[in-house]
């Protein structure tokens, strides 16, 4: 069977890294994203990942702190996470490139979209840290850039509900799932899938996008294969 895209970026959160703790990095919960990513990139797709922050930092909820600086150190955040899910996936027997849009030369590459996307034809993992390098730009709108920017097929973003919803699925039982929407609907609708700045780059530069839950890792391998899950966000 052959995959549906043969270029991806992934958006993982830094949650998703941290499991039921909610912060610093659950090992094991890494391990099963890091097989799945293996597994998508050992049927022929090439991969690049954007890593979040928010399990060991978030800047718009630093309090009195300057916010650019706060947003600086949550690029940090992103970068260590980037660094470990290398370490896991380099365990598993992956070729891995870090890239950052901070330079830290003596622990990883520093962005260069046309060096990131020769190693993805070499079948080289790429993960992009730091975000865009940018106070005041989510880690939804490096992932969004990113995407556009390497010619990724779909963006893929990972998260803790199984698609987008009308409103919370946590707070509300009546919550309706959307199997398909627009850019345009996530924006004037004010869904929270994701913010505007990320939004409006997809539907500007026409990104299709994937939100799925990442509880069940093997669904990065499935939604690649073209399995129905989660809710596909493009402009028509």
């Amino acid at each position: 069977m052959e995959p549906k895209y043969k270029r991806i970026l992934l958006k993982v959160s830094g949650e998703a890294l941290a499991g039921d703790s909610k912060t610093g990095l659950n090992y094991d919960v890494i391990t099963e994203i890091c097989k799945s990513i293996k597994k998508t990139a050992d049927a022929g797709v090439q991969v690049a990942v954007v890593v979040g922050g928010g399990n060991f930092w978030r800047g718009r909820s630093s309090g009195a702190m300057d916010r650019t600086r706060a947003d600086h150190i949550g690029m940090l955040a992103t970068a260590m996470n980037a660094l470990a899910l290398a370490d896991v996936l380099e365990s598993l027997g992956c070729v891995v490139r870090v890239q950052t849009a901070i330079t830290m030369q003596q622990v990883a590459e520093p962005y260069i979209r046309l060096k990131a996307m020769n190693h993805l034809k070499k079948g080289r993992i790429v993960i992009f840290g730091c975000g865009t390098g940018n106070p005041f730009f989510s880690t939804d709108t490096a992932a969004s850039l990113r995407a556009v920017e390497i010619e990724a097929d779909i963006f893929f973003k990972a998260t803790l509900v199984d698609g987008v919803y009308d409103k919370d699925p946590h707070k509300y039982d009546d919550a309706v799932k959307f199997e398909n929407l627009t850019f345009s609907q996530v924006l004037s609708e004010e869904l929270a899938v994701m913010d505007s700045t990320a939004a409006t780059m997809c539907r500007d530069n026409k990104m299709k996008m994937l939100v799925f839950d990442l509880s069940r890792p093997d669904n990065i391998y499935d939604a690649v294969m073209g399995a129905n899950i989660g809710t596909v966000v493009s402009e028509d």
